[in-house]
């Protein structure tokens, strides 16, 4: 089994986080100010280059003021789950 990194269903996962964000009208740098993070840690999780673990998922919804259960539903219905 490939890595999730590299499988379709986390490209589309994180296709679903970009758009979220930029929805709220925020910038990487943004977000990243809000996590207290780096802006490169948000590049690297939109660019594939970093998985996010589940505490992390949660913070960066909590980031974008959008619940995760939203994301998880659109991974669901894609099949992606």
């Amino acid at each position: 089994m490939a890595k999730s990194l590299h499988t379709p269903e986390y490209e589309h996962f994180r296709t679903l986080l970009v758009a979220a964000r930029e929805k709220a009208g925020l910038t990487q740098a943004e977000v990243s100010a809000k996590l207290e993070r780096p802006q490169s840690f948000v590049a690297k999780y939109e660019g594939g280059e970093r998985r996010l673990d589940v505490v992390e998922f949660v913070q960066v919804c909590t980031a974008l003021g959008i619940d995760p259960h939203v994301v998880l539903r659109a991974m669901q219905k894609k099949g992606g789950v």
